[in-house]
């Protein structure tokens, strides 16, 4: 039997006998991506993934503590994880175990295009979704004038906000948002809450996760800069979600 030799996004080399049929997935964006595509061959995803609503899979634990042995037991032909999200002694002792792994890169909305349109074409063997095709054609539409200096909080209690070099500091840029912490150097930078009222913003982000902010936890914090609650799969997910994201997004920012 021929053996496919494919380069993951890390450019380590994944032998394949055949297209996986039996796929464990460590990344909710990527679980839903799989499970709107290819159903049939979804066996296994993280307790955080919650997309699609109904998913009936067996859960593998969480994304920084997978459950190596209900994986193993699984008989996965392929682990896909993340190199943001997934550790790599995870990933290195599953492939010990014998277990294929594809790590995925992702830190901007073209790396996530092409690493998906790359899953799906090349190691699934299964031809570009027709949500990928739709959401390439949205992000490739023309962003407004960068004219809105923003920030995005993930956190509080320490306040962390969305930094430079990630998938949803790109999200901004291609909204025309201009990310007041992009230049920091750090992607999650974990800082005072004065700092960020410091910052001469037009408008505060809000998301849903990995901190749950709502109407009555977040925007007090911001008494002087417009706030506005947005979806945090629509600011960090890049599954099917950013078929319809980019419209959201733009109607919350520019309402």
């Amino acid at each position: 039997m021929a053996i496919m030799a494919l380069l993951d996004d890390l450019g380590t080399a994944v032998e394949l006998p055949r297209p996986p049929r039996r796929v464990v997935s460590l990344v909710p964006s990527l679980t839903e991506a799989l499970a709107v595509t290819v159903p049939d061959r979804l066996v296994g995803a993280t307790d955080w993934c919650t997309h699609p609503a109904d998913l009936d899979v067996a859960r593998v634990r969480g994304t920084k503590n997978p459950d190596r042995a209900t994986i193993t037991a699984l008989a996965p032909d392929l682990v896909i994880a993340n190199q943001e999200e997934n550790r790599q002694l995870d990933v290195q002792r599953l492939r010990a175990a014998g277990v294929p792994v594809w790590v995925t890169v992702i830190e901007s909305l073209d790396q996530a295009l092409t690493s998906m349109r790359r899953l799906f074409t090349e190691v699934l063997d299964v031809g570009e979704p027709e949500w990928l095709c739709t959401a390439a054609a949205e992000w490739a539409r023309p962003a407004p004038e960068p004219d809105l200096r923003v920030a995005v909080p993930i956190w509080r209690d320490p306040w962390m906000v969305v930094g430079g070099r990630t998938f949803a500091g790109d999200v901004l840029a291609r909204l025309g948002l201009r990310n007041a912490f992009a230049d920091g150097g750090q992607r999650y930078p974990r800082i005072e809450l004065h700092a960020v009222r410091s910052q001469d913003l037009d408008l505060v982000l809000l998301p849903d996760e990995p901190y749950a902010f709502t109407a009555d936890d977040g925007p007090e914090a911001f008494p002087d800069v417009r706030s506005v609650l947005v979806s945090g799969r629509d600011l960090t997910w890049y599954g099917p979600s950013l078929a319809t994201a980019r419209h959201r997004l733009l109607a919350a920012t520019r309402g």
